[in-house]
């Protein structure tokens, strides 16, 4: 096929069709009241966290505001996809607009960009606090701390902006369906001629090495972590720095695996059920879960959550007596 006819066919797309997870319409309410279910849940947990962070001023450290930065992100994150897909069920369809995909695909790296860049900071922060905690409060001051959080964000607008130009600057000519909920880049990459997809395909090679290079630097720092855990003569001290670490483990190991085998696995792997898995453990189960991950053993945080509910009914129960009044 000549060139221009592939520049042509890419150039008269205007919508791409998503995964339609089920062609009943009982199946399709069925999908949209999990998916319903599953973003109010991811909303009222990291909203509350966030508030509860944001109001408890003994929760005014370095490792809550990076929390705090954490779950803005995974808001931003389940609420690009999740709701769209709702819709397409609820309305039966399955059309997403050419600007409507290019803006899932940019907004989609922007928050999982920055959130991988901010989990290395946290991992940074976190071996500062247990090897080095003379030197913590030098190393992770306020200005310090809203720095790299600066850089996390930006970083993650970078590479969103750079896969984005790269991604929509590729000739589709393989129709516009789309093997997932939401607009994946390597599913829209598999739309593009292979020519064009191979001579394209240098930037996501730098970037996977750029996020390689995150990721050795997250695991010898808790290697060295680890280390000085076990070294510790106090069994609650061993404890409350386990406690401190796991969860954030816990994490980056099912964030980074799934997202790194979703974007950089074999097209011999590939099907559209474990595509589907992958990318509902990688874009929907890590924004819901964090907050319960983040707050199960963690003692400051449950006690700020529990001022804030109790803060929210009593506020409530006030104003609905003053009603009845």
């Amino acid at each position: 096929m000549p060139r221009d006819s592939k520049m042509s066919n890419s150039s008269s797309i205007n919508e791409f069709l998503l995964l339609a997870f089920a062609d009943t319409r009982e199946l399709q309410l069925l999908h949209f009241s999990l998916f319903l279910g599953i973003y109010l849940a991811a909303l009222l947990g990291n909203g509350l966290i966030s508030t509860a962070v944001a109001c408890d001023h003994r929760l005014h450290t370095p490792m809550y505001f990076f929390l705090l930065n954490l779950f803005l992100l995974d808001l931003g994150t389940i609420s690009t996809t999740v709701p769209k897909s709702m819709a397409n069920s609820l309305w039966n369809t399955r059309a997403i607009s050419y600007s409507g995909c290019a803006a899932q695909v940019f907004l989609l790296f922007f928050l999982i960009g920055g959130e991988y860049f901010l989990i290395t900071v946290m991992a940074y922060d976190r071996f500062v606090a247990i090897c080095r905690p003379l030197h913590y409060g030098t190393l992770m001051g306020s200005r310090a701390c809203v720095k790299m959080a600066a850089a996390a964000w930006a970083s993650g607008f970078l590479n969103a902006l750079l896969h984005t130009a790269n991604t929509f600057s590729i000739p589709l000519c393989q129709g516009n369906t789309v093997d997932q909920f939401f607009c994946e880049m390597p599913q829209i990459l598999k739309l593009s001629c292979s020519d064009s997809y191979l001579r394209e395909a240098g930037l996501p090679v730098v970037i996977a090495c750029l996020m390689f290079g995150c990721f050795v630097f997250i695991v010898l720092s808790y290697v060295q972590i680890f280390t000085a855990v076990l070294r510790m003569p106090s069994e609650q001290g061993r404890h409350k720095a386990f406690s401190m670490c796991i969860p954030h483990l816990a994490v980056v190991s099912l964030f980074v695996s799934t997202g790194v085998f979703a974007y950089l696995k074999p097209p011999s792997l590939s099907s559209p059920a474990l595509d589907l898995v992958v990318a509902v453990l990688y874009a929907v189960v890590p924004p819901t879960l964090n907050p319960l991950i983040y707050s199960m053993r963690n003692k400051e945080l449950k006690n700020a959550l529990r001022k804030v509910i109790s803060w929210t009914f009593f506020s409530t129960g006030n104003i609905a007596i003053a009603l009845h009044k």
